[in-house]
């Protein structure tokens, strides 16, 4: 009984840290397993005394951890006018015809990759009719991130590699807004917290709106996509979806932001890793000029 109390106080305690991402990198780390953390300790309910209070309060911080993390499953927002495709391609995707020809299924407006290897080029090339706007940031014959535009842009676009970033600006009905595609490393103990650094500081730079599509290797309910949000002034579109797999655990690590949110949904594999999205984006109401986060 000793040893079972050990790893339950063990188990209560990473879930406690989970929520202080705050505080330091590992917080988000363990979120990643929140919900994970939740259903150990209801298991571990089964083998204390029956109607004691340790029970009950393992039973409440379960609910409470699971609450917190299920929230973001909930739709919150309306579709909007706007549509993205986000997906990390993954090196060496052997079915880039079949990923082509579902991107050109779903009509995005905007289409945001990771994972773009020389490999994967040809997708590029395979929707370069489509998308004749492509602003692809190669960071080494293994990966690159891109955004591909059925509008033109007013810029030359932007590229961050210490981050993962490719960024261009276009003339919406509202306005200029930047999109951009993101690809963050793992959290603690890989670089995340010092990618976020850079990337919120970059964020908060530019003048206009933002949609913004990207493999953030990151739960919804961590501080580092609030950090996001905060600092490029958007929503997360909801509601949170799987997209990607560790062993038989779901992750949702890929997002999209607009300045009204969205609604989100997901796409298959294709030849990939990662699940693709489709978001349907609310920009932002007439506008040219940004109000800094600060």
């Amino acid at each position: 009984m000793r040893v079972i109390r050990v790893f339950i106080g063990l188990v209560v305690a990473a879930l406690a840290m989970s929520f202080m991402g705050a505080l330091h990198p590992l917080g988000d780390s363990l979120a990643v397993f929140r919900i994970a953390f939740c259903l150990v300790l209801l298991v571990c309910v089964l083998a204390l005394p029956r109607g004691g209070y340790a029970q009950t309060f393992l039973i409440g911080t379960a609910l409470l951890g699971l609450g917190s993390a299920l929230w973001h499953r909930i739709p919150v927002t309306e579709p909007g006018p706007v549509t993205i495709y986000q997906k990390n391609v993954l090196h060496w995707n052997a079915e880039l015809s079949l990923l082509a020809a579902d991107i050109l299924s779903a009509k995005p407006d905007f289409v945001t990759l990771q994972e773009v290897s020389e490999q994967g080029e040809p997708l590029l090339h395979a929707l370069k009719t489509a998308y004749p706007y492509q602003h692809l940031c190669r960071f080494s014959s293994l990966s690159g991130v891109a955004v591909l535009s059925r509008l033109e842009p007013i810029d030359d676009g932007y590229c961050r590699i210490e981050y993962g970033m490719a960024l261009i600006t276009v003339d919406l009905p509202s306005g200029p807004h930047h999109v951009a595609a993101v690809h963050l490393s793992w959290p603690f103990p890989r670089n995340q917290a010092a990618q976020l650094k850079l990337l919120s500081s970059d964020l908060r730079k530019f003048e206009h709106p933002f949609l913004i599509g990207g493999d953030f290797n990151m739960v919804p309910w961590s501080h580092a996509l609030t950090q996001v949000a905060k600092a490029s002034g958007t929503q997360r579109s909801s509601p949170a979806r799987t997209t990607f797999l560790i062993g038989s655990v779901p992750l949702a690590i890929d997002h999209i932001f607009a300045p009204g949110g969205g609604y989100v949904e997901t796409r298959p594999l294709l030849g990939a890793d990662h699940f693709g999205l489709v978001a349907r984006v609310h920009p932002a109401p007439q506008t040219s000029v940004r109000i800094n986060a600060n």
